[in-house]
């Protein structure tokens, strides 16, 4: 079993690096899948201006960066979409990035680490929304970090209940993902 956990944002000195290397450090305590982090500004995907609707092209692009991005995350059985929340909703980039996709992410749950000034939950429910269009399964389970309370010069500084609230999500990831791929 393999879980993406998905850093969506690309800003420089963003603080989601921070958020994914917390989520990656609770993972990697765990035998039940291997996670791989997946890194967004790694990619450098252009705006989507395909006049092919990506989910007719069955995972096959024409540009090298899209393919790459696709074959990384078809290559997952679920996620955990590390997001903030940009003007109440969604990143741009984060969403541009899952609009170059189709069949890559069918039919596969996927859970939320959000932060913002209101804990990232109005990207969360955004996103609800989104991934709902590819028939995922988008889990209850979310951690919301405050970026008041929870931030620190250093990056992330969750409070005393966020690692178990992480276990759980992670726990119900990949639970979620062993009973869709069976």
């Amino acid at each position: 079993m393999r879980i993406g956990i998905v850093l969506g944002s690309i800003r420089e000195g963003r603080k989601g690096k921070s958020v994914a290397d917390w989520v990656m450090s609770i993972a990697e305590g765990r035998d039940d899948a291997s996670y791989e982090l997946i890194d967004l500004a790694q990619f450098d995907l252009p705006l989507v201006t395909d006049p092919q609707i990506p989910a007719t092209r069955q995972g096959k692009y024409d540009n090298q960066n899209v393919q790459r991005w696709g074959d990384t995350l078809a290559a997952c059985d679920g996620y955990v979409f590390v997001t903030p929340e940009y003007n109440h909703s969604v990143p741009g980039a984060f969403k541009n990035a899952i609009d170059h996709l189709g069949p890559e992410l069918q039919f596969k749950p996927v859970a939320f680490v959000s932060y913002g000034a209101e804990g990232g939950v109005r990207a969360v429910e955004h996103w609800r929304v989104i991934v709902a269009n590819f028939n995922m399964w988008g889990l209850r389970n979310q951690v919301s970090l405050n970026l008041f309370t929870e931030f620190d010069a250093d990056g992330v500084a969750p409070n005393e209940r966020r690692p178990e609230e992480l276990n759980e999500l992670l726990g119900a990831v990949v639970k979620a993902a062993g009973q869709l791929a069976s």
